[in-house]
C-alpha cells in the first residue's frame, strides 16, 4: 500500500493550495453530510514556515461558498485545556470577520473541527459533535426560530443551533479501524496514513494521488522526514517525563507511608533501631519525627 503524507503536515504545506481544495472539500463534505465548496483559505492562528518549526499543532481557517468559516485544527500533544482553546478559536473567528457598526445578523456561522491524537476527555466514541440549543426549564421544550428570525438572516438558518458555533472533535487514537460509514474512511486515513482501493469517500481518491510521499521533491522530503523525527522525539520526551514523574511520585508516596508508620511505632515506644529496620528510614530521620 502506498505510503501517504500525514494529514497535519499536508494541511500545513499542501492543502492550502487552491488546486488541492478538493481534498479538504471532500473531508468536510463527508463530516458535515453536505457538499462543501471552499472559496478561500483565510489567516489562521498561525503556523511558522521554516525548517526550524517544531510545532505539532496545525490550524487552518476556511471560508466556504456560503460564507461559513470553518476552523480545522490538528493537535498531537496533550493539552488539558484544549476545549477552552476551541472556544477561543471560534470566538476569535466571529469577532475578526464582522465590521464595526454592522448588524449582528452579519455574524458568520463558525464550525470548529478538531483532529486530536491524544485522549481528550472521556467517551466511547471517536467523533463528537457539539451544538448550542436552549431548553425550557419548566416544559423541557427546545427553543426554535420564528418566521421573523428566519427572515433576518441572508443565509438559511432553520434552527437556533444554526446561528451558534458548531464543534466537531475527532479522536483519532480511539478509532478501532472498523469502517461504519464514508467518514470512517477518512478517519482510517488519519490514523494509518493509508487509503484502501475500495474507499469511496469524497476527496480520498485525490488525497491518495496528491499526498503520495514519493511525489515530494528532495527539499520537501527532507522537511517532512524532519517533521516526523521531531514528532517521535517529542512523544518520547513526553513519555519519559510521565514515567519519571510516576516513579518520583511512587518514591515520595513510599517515603510518606514509612514516616507515618515510624510515627506510630515511635508513639508506642519501639526502639529507634527497630523502627529504622522496619521502615528503612535513618535513625536521624526517626529522631526528628
Amino acid at each position: 500500500m502506498t505510503r501517504l503524507i500525514r494529514f497535519d503536515w499536508a494541511l500545513k504545506n499542501i492543502l492550502r493550495e487552491k488546486a488541492n481544495f478538493e481534498i479538504l472539500e471532500g473531508f468536510l463534505s463527508e463530516l458535515l453530510h453536505t457538499d462543501v465548496k471552499i472559496d478561500s483559505i483565510l489567516e489562521s492562528e498561525s503556523n511558522k514556515e521554516s525548517d526550524e518549526d517544531k510545532s505539532n499543532r496545525v490550524d487552518i481557517l476556511v471560508e466556504t461558498s456560503t460564507k461559513e468559516k470553518i476552523i480545522i485544527e490538528v493537535q498531537c500533544r496533550n493539552e488539558w485545556d484544549y476545549l477552552s482553546r476551541m472556544l477561543y478559536g471560534t470566538s476569535k473567528a466571529i469577532t475578526s470577520y464582522i465590521q464595526k457598526g454592522e448588524p449582528y445578523k452579519k455574524i458568520c456561522k463558525v464550525i470548529s473541527v478538531s483532529i486530536v491524537f491524544f485522549e481528550l476527555c472521556k467517551g466511547k466514541d471517536y467523533v463528537y459533535k457539539g451544538t448550542t440549543n436552549f431548553t425550557g426549564l419548566h416544559y423541557n421544550d427546545i427553543l426554535t426560530l420564528g418566521e421573523n428570525e428566519k427572515k433576518m438572516y441572508e443565509h438559511k438558518r432553520e434552527e437556533v443551533s444554526d446561528i451558534f458555533p458548531e464543534y466537531y472533535i475527532i479522536k483519532v487514537n480511539t478509532f478501532d479501524q472498523q469502517i461504519r460509514d464514508k467518514f470512517d474512511e477518512w478517519v482510517y486515513f488519519l490514523k494509518t496514513e493509508q487509503i484502501k482501493e475500495t474507499f469511496k469517500a469524497k476527496g480520498l481518491k485525490q488525497a491518495a494521488d496528491k499526498l503520495n510521499v514519493l511525489k515530494l521533491n528532495e527539499k520537501e522530503a527532507r522537511i517532512y522526514e524532519n517533521y516526523l523525527k521531531d514528532l517521535s522525539c517529542e512523544r518520547s520526551e513526553l513519555e519519559s517525563a510521565f514515567v519519571s514523574g510516576r516513579v518520583e511520585g511512587e518514591a515520595k508516596g513510599a517515603k510518606s507511608k514509612a514516616i507515618e508508620i515510624a510515627k506510630a511505632l515511635k508513639a508506642n515506644d519501639m526502639p529507634i533501631t527497630n523502627i529504622a529496620a522496619i521502615t528503612g528510614l535513618s535513625i536521624d530521620e526517626i529522631k526528628k519525627l
